[in-house]
Formats: structure tokens, C-alpha cells, sequence
């Protein structure tokens, strides 16, 4: 099922993070990429189960749901969905990194 919805990031900090990558950047145009998805629907990337979500997330976060958006050469963009309403999706981004950090904080 389709749900559009509006992506925020999770944090100022994270947001500035982004804004700092330079605009050639494949990472940042990755994530541009993902963002016009998201927002199409929010639902468009990989459920993580809840016994994978990092207990650190959970902590600092409060989340009960994890979604994974594949990126090219490897990144991968990490997201949870929440509403403010009953009407309005939000499609929080957490943090993005290569493959290599994503399979050190998934522990795989």
C-alpha cells in the first residue's frame, strides 16, 4: 500500500550534517533520491524486525519501528515512520552510513 509522507530528520544536528555534504556529493544526491521516494511512500524500503532494531535506537529515539532504504555503493539509509495525526505519515530519518558501519551496528 502506497502512504505518501512527509520526511523530516530525526535531529537538527543530523539535518546540519546533511546540509554540509557538498552538492556533487553521491551520498548527498542518495539521499535527495530517498528523500523524493519517501515521500511518495513511506513504506518504499526494508522493515526491520523489532528484535533487530539497535537497542540504542530505542533509547535514544524512543522507536518502535526501523526501516532500511538501499542507497547506491553500499550506503544505506536508516528510518522510522510515525504520525502526528491520524492523517499525516512522517518519515523520520535516523542516520545513514556505508555498508561496512551498517553491518557493525546491526552486529552482522
Amino acid at each position: 500500500m502506497i502512504k505518501h509522507s512527509r520526511v523530516v530528520f530525526i535531529s537538527d544536528e543530523l539535518e546540519n550534517s546533511f546540509n554540509s555534504l557538498p552538492e556533487d556529493d553521491f551520498v548527498k544526491k542518495s539521499i535527495i533520491r530517498a528523500i523524493k521516494d519517501l515521500k511518495q511512500n513511506a513504506f518504499m524500503g526494508i522493515h526491520i524486525p523489532k528484535r533487530l532494531i539497535p537497542k540504542e535506537y530505542i533509547r535514544k529515539w524512543e522507536i518502535n519501528n526501523l526501516w532500511k532504504y538501499d542507497m547506491p555503493k553500499g550506503w544505506r539509509l536508516l528510518y522510522t515512520v510515525t504520525s502526528e495525526n491520524e492523517v499525516e505519515l512522517i518519515s523520520a530519518i535516523l542516520e545513514w552510513f556505508d555498508h561496512k558501519e551498517y553491518e557493525r551496528r546491526f552486529k552482522y
